[in-house]
């Protein structure tokens, strides 16, 4: 027999023809007929359905009419049966629970039906296997949606009750960076957002060559360091690009070294060894299989919720991905797509999803600011409107602009004088006020750093290890304490 519950069929459907407030409460879990095993009980909630639909009253005489009315009377068991079925019941106490039973049986059928499918075309030679792989989630995800039916919805005094929380956990430590989502990586943006918070969709956008991957996997790295677990689908890097980055990141090593020349002495090996014995460790997980779809990104992210627990999830980039589930050749309803269920991703999964976006060639071609801009996001403006937070990275630089302290309001210049170089420019954020921050880009290691800044320190109190004046030390210890400032010729009697 396939999983079913008749009995507490009966009970659901007694207690909405005896009470008003049980059908309120069985309507707002279970939306259609279908989810009902017996054949009579589905024409017994379609009558009641479309009563309650047409704000009809509901009970013994109205949904006898209705059935009659449907031509399904006798298919329903005729108001003798529903007679019986207000028999069975007293009152609809714990009904919401009786109703979810029911959700659960319903979804355990639809998993055997359409798993015997899927079963049966693998079994099939002429069965294209990525096709069947996409119409699996498919078919999985509309039998998951069940879950978040019949969900209670937050009443304002709860509601109210979490933000004073969270208004708490904010007010303590006040020396301190309050924290109540997840870092980002550096310092600065960790005072303006407290952290991406659960469910946010983050688009880090910006013109090629501006370090959108070095700027995202430190914030990646730091939350390993803190062990939240990382996935990340790399759709332009191989595993060994990453790796690189990620140790030039964490460590005082240079690209150059790492991929291109080499260590000019071998006992630079021995800190480098000791390097890969800690980062070794790192929740890490990454896939560079070139899988653009959505729908196979969508199915290892949820693998690796449920295998690893991660805590964040990062994709570089959109413009790569795809949506084959979109017909034609309109690029901008397939971005809107991805878009869209990239910020459903995050919600199911119930963590921040970080999505790297390309701008496009308008930046280029302003004037003398480079500036990026809202509209300046590639293929789709649904970006923009899924997305909780939108950030810019711009390095004047790149475009041979000086930085001039003087072009920047009071909170920047101490930032500028300190070193900084590079904007970050929240352009939406739901969680406050646009605004804009600035970091140092070491270009010889491909990462952002915060720097050092008296206004900073004193605020909150936290040294800032990689921009600090640092001693002189023998070459065994150098690469823990090497200076960001290292130029590219004293790389060549450096282990740096």
């Amino acid at each position: 027999m396939p999983p079913q519950c008749v009995d507490v069929e009966c009970a659901v459907l007694g207690a909405m023809l005896i009470d008003p407030k049980g059908v309120d409460e069985a309507l707002s879990i279970i939306s259609k007929p279908d989810v009902f095993y017996k054949d009579a009980h589905k024409h017994i909630f379609e009558a009641i359905l479309s009563l309650y639909n047409a704000g009809n009253p509901i009970d013994l005489l109205t949904v006898g009419s209705e059935l009659r009315k449907l031509g399904k009377s006798d298919l329903a068991g005729g108001e003798f049966y529903l007679i019986e079925l207000m028999q069975k019941i007293a009152s609809a106490a714990h009904i919401d629970y009786h109703c979810r039973l029911i959700i659960q049986k319903f979804m355990a059928r639809q998993t055997i039906a359409f798993s015997s499918t899927i079963i049966a075309l693998a079994y099939n030679d002429t069965t294209d296997i990525f096709e069947l792989m996409q119409r699996w989630q498919s078919e999985f995800d509309k039998v998951q949606d069940f879950i978040s039916t019949g969900r209670e919805t937050m009443s304002l005094p709860t509601a109210l009750q979490s933000l004073k929380q969270s208004i708490e956990l904010l007010t303590a430590n006040k020396e301190e960076v309050k924290m109540v989502g997840i870092p980002t990586g550096y310092r600065r943006i960790d005072k303006y957002t407290a952290g991406y918070r659960e469910q946010d969709l983050v688009i880090i956008a910006a013109r090629p060559g501006m370090g959108k991957t070095a700027y995202v996997l430190k914030t990646a790295i730091e939350n390993c360091k803190v062990g939240n677990p990382v996935g990340m689908i790399s759709l332009e890097m191989s595993m060994m690009q990453l790796t690189a980055r990620v140790v030039a990141i964490d460590t005082q090593f240079h690209m150059n070294q790492l991929l291109k020349k080499g260590f000019d002495k071998p006992e630079y090996f021995i800190t480098y060894n000791g390097h890969q014995d800690r980062i070794k460790n790192y929740p890490f997980y990454a896939d560079d299989s070139g899988k653009t779809d959505i729908s196979d990104i969508v199915i290892q992210a949820k693998t690796w919720k449920r295998k690893y627990g991660i805590k964040l999830l990062v994709i570089d980039y959109l413009q790569l991905m795809t949506d084959r589930s979109i017909k034609g050749n309109n690029r901008e309803n397939e971005i809107s797509s991805i878009s869209r269920r990239l910020k459903r991703l995050a919600k199911e999964l119930d963590i921040p999803v970080i999505a790297l976006s390309q701008l496009s060639r308008a930046v280029e071609t302003r004037g003398s600011s480079k500036r990026p801009m809202l509209s300046d996001l590639r293929e789709s403006g649904a970006i923009e409107q899924d997305a909780d937070i939108v950030q810019f990275l711009y390095r004047p630089a790149y475009y041979k602009i000086d930085v001039d302290a003087s072009d920047y309001d009071d909170s920047m210049r101490a930032v500028i004088e300190a070193g900084a170089d590079s904007e970050v420019i929240f352009a939406k954020y739901r969680g406050g006020a646009t605004n804009m921050t600035m970091l140092k880009w070491v270009g010889d290691k491909t990462k952002y750093v915060d720097v050092e800044c008296p206004e900073d320190m004193k605020d909150d109190g936290i040294d800032d290890e990689e921009t600090k004046a640092l001693p002189v030390v023998s070459p065994n210890e150098a690469f823990d304490v090497a200076s960001d400032s290292v130029s590219d010729e004293e790389d060549k009697d450096t282990p740096f």
